[in-house]
């Protein structure tokens, strides 16, 4: 490597790696970003943040049942799951800010497979959400 280039450091060595409990709140502030009249529609479902994901290239993970497969007539069910990856968040952040917008967009893009959006449709939308933006 030639002595004049540095090597970048890591995303995560940009922003700090945060404590679980950091994590936590950031979880919570991040959800703002999804419209109240969805928001408001979500029951039922835990949020849950764990270090690293079962395979890579997860940001996050939907378990559970999707609404539009749902009776009206069924009785009690366990809350579904929405599980929030903190480490590949941490790394693909630039900064604090940009680490809430990536967590916002996962917790959006989760919330869609809770309302019975398959993946295409999720991302369709996401692009179409991205454009309005830009």
């Amino acid at each position: 490597m030639p002595a004049s280039r540095k090597p970048q450091p890591k995303a995560c060595e940009k922003i700090g790696l945060m404590s679980p409990a950091e994590f936590d709140k950031l979880v919570e502030q991040a959800m703002a970003i999804v419209p109240w009249r969805f928001r408001r529609r979500v029951k039922n479902v835990v949020f849950v943040v764990e270090a690293e994901p079962p395979r890579p290239g997860l940001l996050g993970l939907y378990h559970g049942r999707p609404l539009t497969r749902r009776s009206v007539s069924e009785s009690f069910a366990m809350p579904d799951r929405i599980t929030i990856y903190q480490g590949p968040h941490e790394r693909m952040a630039r900064d604090r800010r940009h680490l809430l917008e990536l967590v916002g967009a996962t917790i959006w893009h989760e919330i869609a497979h809770h309302f019975g959006m398959e993946e295409g449709q999720v991302r369709q939308a996401e692009r179409r959400r991205w454009e309005r933006r830009t």
